[in-house]
C-alpha cells in the first residue's frame, strides 16, 4: 500500500514563500502520475500542479508561474514550491497520486 506523507505547510504573509514535500513510500516513486490538490473551506478541491511520468508539469490556471512542482527520485518526495503566495492560496494542500491515493494534508494560510 502507497502512503503519502505531506510536511511543509504553515503560516506566512502575502507575497512570502512556502515548499512543501510530499514522500511516498513506494520505490516504484516515478512510474504514476504525482502532484498535489488544494481545498479552502466552502471549495471544491481544485489541482494546483501534477507532474506525469515523463516528467511534464500541468499547472491549474490560478498558479500563474507562482508555483514550482519538481521531484527527488532518491529520496521519493515531491516537492512543492510556493512563491508570491496571496489570502486567495490558504487551503489545505493534499498530495496525490494516480490513481487515487492522498496524503493527510498539510495546511497553508495566507495573511493580507
Amino acid at each position: 500500500q502507497v502512503h503519502l506523507v505531506e510536511s511543509g505547510g504553515g503560516s506566512v504573509q502575502a507575497g512570502g514563500s512556502l515548499r512543501l514535500s510530499c514522500r511516498a513510500s513506494v520505490s516504484w516513486f516515478t512510474l504514476q502520475s504525482m502532484g498535489w490538490y488544494r481545498q479552502a473551506p466552502g471549495k471544491q478541491r481544485e489541482m494546483v500542479a501534477t507532474m506525469y511520468p515523463s516528467g511534464t508539469v500541468e499547472y491549474g490556471e490560478f498558479v500563474k508561474g507562482r508555483f514550482g512542482l519538481s521531484r527527488d527520485n532518491a529520496k521519493k518526495t515531491l516537492y512543492l514550491q510556493l512563491n508570491s503566495l496571496e489570502p486567495e492560496d490558504t487551503a489545505s494542500y493534499f498530495c496525490w497520486r494516480y490513481p487515487d491515493v492522498w496524503g493527510q494534508g498539510t495546511q497553508v494560510t495566507v495573511s493580507a
